[in-house]
């Protein structure tokens, strides 16, 4: 028995993987398993090491915290990572936003904005979009709209939770009733309406505590909504005194090509959710929000153990200094351009692809069948295993999982970044071939 099938033999963790193989390393773009063959991995920890495996600064931060202290609770007092990040997180998140709070995971981060939303406004209800995908906790499964597994067998969710239609162009039954008037780059406001719709069957606004929304759908697809959407959404906040959740817990540190991906709409959330690549794959997550909105919140009603661990705050630190000093976010608007120049041309050629979108390095591939419109799990998931057989590792998403999406580090240069693009095209000619 080799060191491989002896490894697979004590696995008995209940959880579903891409690969039937143990990940061993991990250095950059890459990833090695125990049998070492070597991965370009495209998956980015689903959206975590945006600053690549094991960044040599990263690396070099989390072993100096260890040596120092590993845990402080936040709730004791002030440690020294907790309050450098807090400086860090400064240089790149709106003023306005000027107050902090960390815990571990995105779930935790989105709970703890439920609960800020509802008393700081002293109002119940939430308004969250199809597609949106925001956790799996009770409360934050209660938000997510994305898959039906996500929810069956634990209804009923929290009450207080009204689902609206999210910016999603491509398959609005609108823009496809009538083209000329609808879609993405026409002046629609449909989905806006129907916000409106809920406010007058649903959900009063005087009891609308937040609007809590993704600036580009994640899990649920890779959406990009037209920018007069999320322009859309906060306006409407303003005026019914209703609080602005952006959960940037995917989107967020450079992924789209700037720091936020809200910042491509021109507007300020008033609850900023991160998580994910804040760390570079240590468990950390945070809510940015104003102070003003801890008026009416009782401080010790919310907390956890583990938020703010010194190692992660550590990490953390560095990851945005590496963001900065290394220009992420204008590497993923240059490298983004790339990648759906590249995705637009292999769509030309396979009518299997139905939709090619993205902004900077988080770019999605929409899949159809054989009518050039019904969504095809079949076809994403096996050109996904093709990928795999050639080296390269990607994620699918979608609520019929049929999108396949790009979420590489960001550390990637060019050259890696065409490997990634003809081992797809590749895949893809062994997938209509067969």
């Amino acid at each position: 028995m080799n060191g491989s099938e002896e490894f697979k033999l004590r696995l008995t963790h209940a959880v579903p993987r891409l690969l039937d193989t143990v990940i061993v390393r991990g250095e950059g773009a890459y990833v090695w398993d125990i049998e070492g063959r070597r991965y370009l991995d495209f998956t980015c920890g689903i959206g975590v090491t945006n600053t690549g495996h094991s960044h040599p600064r990263v690396v070099e931060a989390i072993r100096k915290q260890a040596g120092l202290m590993i845990h402080c609770q936040q709730n004791l007092a002030y440690n020294e990572p907790l309050v450098r990040l807090i400086h860090a997180l400064d240089k790149i998140i709106p003023p306005e936003l000027d107050m902090y709070y960390f815990s571990n995971s995105g779930a935790e981060a989105i709970e703890g904005a439920i609960k800020l939303a509802r008393q700081a406004t002293g109002r119940t209800n939430f308004i969250v979009f199809e597609r949106g995908f925001h956790g799996r906790t009770i409360g934050t499964m209660s938000l997510t709209a994305s898959k039906i597994v996500f929810r069956k067998s634990y209804q009923p969710l929290m009450a207080g939770v009204f689902v609206a239609p999210y910016a999603y162009c491509y398959r609005c039954p609108k823009a496809e009733a009538n083209p000329d008037k609808f879609g993405f780059d026409k002046d629609c406001t449909w989905e806006l309406e129907k916000i409106d719709f809920l406010f007058k069957s649903q959900t009063a606004p005087e009891e609308t505590a937040a609007i809590i929304v993704e600036p580009v759908v994640g899990e649920g697809g890779y959406i990009v909504p037209p920018k007069r959407f999320l322009k859309g959404l906060r306006e409407i906040c303003n005026k019914l005194g209703i609080l602005l959740v952006v959960d940037e817990i995917q989107t967020g540190f450079a992924r789209t090509g700037r720091m936020f991906a809200f910042e491509h709409f021109d507007i300020v959330p008033d609850i900023l959710v991160m998580a994910k690549g804040l760390a570079s794959g240590m468990p950390l997550s945070a809510i940015a929000t104003r102070k003003d909105y801890f008026k009416n919140a009782d401080p010790g009603s919310h907390g956890g153990t583990y938020g703010g661990n010194l190692i992660s705050c550590a990490a953390a630190e560095a990851s945005i200094q590496v963001y900065l000093e290394e220009r992420l976010a204008e590497r993923a608007d240059h490298l983004g351009k790339l990648l759906l120049g590249g995705l637009e041309k292999i769509k030309k050629e396979f009518s299997i692809i139905g939709d090619v979108r993205g902004l900077g390095l988080m770019a999605g591939v929409e899949f159809v069948g054989e009518d050039g419109h019904t969504p095809s799990k079949e076809k994403a998931k096996a050109v996904q295993r093709a990928c795999i057989k050639n080296g390269l590792l990607l994620l699918t998403c979608g609520t019929d999982d049929n999108v396949i999406r790009w979420i590489p580090p960001l550390i990637i240069n060019e050259s890696q970044l065409e490997e990634g693009l003809s081992i797809f095209e590749k895949s893809l000619r062994e997938v209509s071939q067969s």
